[in-house]
């Protein structure tokens, strides 16, 4: 029997309430649990630690700086090399070509004449004589033709062995110019650092910084104070004792002995003084020039003369003494003669580092002329500043 009850009306039971809910709650897990496993940030570098940097990276620009340059002598000289190898090789190539058309025109002779041998020659000669008078002309146009041929090959060979050589000097120059866009762009990516390092410090870590740049140069301005006072006392001796010798040997003179000994002091001493005389006239034109330029800005790769790298700064201040430096420090320190910190004078070359990236010019006092790293002006500062390699007189 069929059922007559109701079916029953399901009812829908919703509860937006509790899956929101249970939503935010995941969510706030999630979020809890990556916040707990999510790394610490780094700390921010004291300001100690980011005058290290960015001076490391002005050295490292420095040490590119120089690397550029010596990229850039290399390829202003082999472009010069390739240039003057392209010139001769069209010079050749237009003998070739002259050589070429004087061979043309002897086939072009032969062609006309059909090739006639001798005999017939001699037989459709008007006379005996007129023949031999051809044949000697002959045999002279054939010593023209094969002096023609010789030439032409040897202007062949000597044009090929010139292309060869202007091909390899090309290739040598591509390298070069590779190496010095290499360069170029190591020198804006440390330089690009640095700044970035700096335009991220406070009002106050930049005053910081500024304190501890004050407290370097007081201590380096000291530094050459002692070896000021110390010369200065060498130099003293030194001239009391010339001027003891100089009283001695006048002693000796005047009672009629000891001729030969005083003699022998005076051309040494004469010498001595000429030398340094000499020495000390090219430094007055090297430091006079180096005064006139301070306040100009350090570029790097610059060498005048509106601005300077630091050995562009060095290379043209004693051009003006008639003394042609290298171009990058790496080579200036190999020019001239080696001398001790302590026996250094005015126009003398201090070099820093131990990659010898930074050169100035000693002004006397423990102070040096240079153009120190970008955003700086060429100007004087103790030798101390930064650590020395090494010193070089180079006249």
């Amino acid at each position: 029997m069929a059922s007559h009850r109701k079916p029953r009306t399901k009812v829908r039971t919703t509860t937006p309430a509790v899956g929101l809910t249970t939503a935010a709650l995941a969510s706030v897990t999630l979020l809890s649990t990556q916040s707990a496993t999510a790394a610490p940030a780094e700390p921010k570098p004291a300001v100690e630690e980011v005058q290290q940097k960015v001076d490391a990276l002005y050295r490292q620009a420095g040490a590119a700086t120089q690397e550029y340059n010596r990229a850039k002598a290399a390829s202003t000289s082999q472009q010069t090399k390739v240039d003057t190898l392209l010139s001769d090789v069209a010079k050749r190539t237009e003998k070739i070509n002259e050589a070429r058309r004087a061979l043309g025109s002897y086939a072009a002779a032969q062609y006309r004449n059909g090739g006639i041998g001798p005999a017939a020659t001699f037989f459709l000669a008007d006379n005996p004589q007129g023949y031999f008078d051809q044949s000697r002309l002959m045999d002279r146009a054939t010593e023209r033709q094969q002096r023609s041929v010789t030439e032409f090959r040897t202007q062949q060979a000597s044009a090929a062995k010139k292309r060869a050589e202007a091909v390899k000097s090309l290739e040598t120059l591509t390298e070069t110019q590779a190496t010095l866009a290499s360069s170029k762009k190591d020198v804006q990516t440390k330089l690009t650092e640095a700044r970035g390092l700096l335009s991220r410090l406070t009002a106050e870590e930049k005053a910081r910084l500024a304190e501890l740049e004050r407290k370097k140069e007081a201590e380096a301005k000291e530094k050459a104070a002692k070896l000021a006072a110390r010369q200065a006392a060498e130099a003293k001796e030194r001239a009391e004792a010339e001027e003891k010798a100089r009283e001695e040997a006048a002693k000796e003179s005047g009672g009629g002995s000891g001729t030969g000994s005083g003699t022998g002091t005076a051309p040494g001493s004469g010498s001595g003084s000429g030398t340094d005389s000499g020495y000390a006239a090219k430094a007055e034109k090297v430091l006079a020039f180096a005064r006139a330029q301070i306040g100009k800005p350090y570029v790097w790769g610059a060498s005048g003369p509106s601005s300077y790298d630091c050995s562009g700064l060095t290379q043209a201040a004693w051009r003006e003494a008639g003394v042609t430096l290298p171009r990058t420090t790496w080579d200036q320190v190999e020019f001239g003669t080696r001398v001790a910190t302590s026996d250094l004078k005015p126009g003398d070359l201090v070099f820093f580092y131990d990659d010898i990236s930074h050169v100035g010019i000693y002004k006397g006092d423990g102070m040096m002329i240079h153009a120190p790293k970008p955003g700086a002006n060429v100007r004087e500062e103790s030798i101390y500043y930064m650590p020395i390699y090494g010193s070089v007189r180079p006249a």
